[in-house]
């Protein structure tokens, strides 16, 4: 028998918030190929320069950012929307406390199965947060 998804509703207050550490926490929804997550980053959090195989983009709910792309700086705030296709490498700098409503095709399995180690470091002498 065929496998058949199922319609669900969320509500982002109901949903745990995972802090990953003291400038950065998240709220993941998942479905079979696309993720969707509230990042909330403390003005100040630097995600290091990483990449991956998912196409990504950043809606800036509240606040701003800078993202480091191919050597040049990309600042996106509220009401913006920022396309990273599949395995651009990428940095991004909170310039205020921001909330971004990331979505991922596929899903972070780095996420979900919580080997994102370059988000869960603590922050020293490096700004990454």
């Amino acid at each position: 028998m065929p496998h058949t998804p199922t319609v669900s509703l969320h509500r982002w207050d109901d949903i745990p918030e995972e802090p990953l550490n003291e400038l950065l926490s998240r709220k993941l929804i998942t479905g079979e190929r696309m993720m969707m997550a509230h990042v909330y980053l403390k003005s100040g959090c630097v995600v290091p320069m990483h990449h991956h195989e998912n196409e990504q983009m950043s809606y800036i709910l509240k606040g701003a950012m800078v993202f480091e792309i191919d050597g040049k700086e990309v600042p996106i705030r509220e009401g913006e929307v920022l396309f990273i296709p599949s395995n651009i490498p990428h940095k991004a700098t909170a310039t205020e406390d921001t909330l971004s409503l990331d979505m991922f095709s596929p899903p972070r399995q780095d996420w979900l199965n919580k080997t994102d180690d370059y988000l869960r470091m603590k922050r020293n002498a490096d700004p990454t947060c």
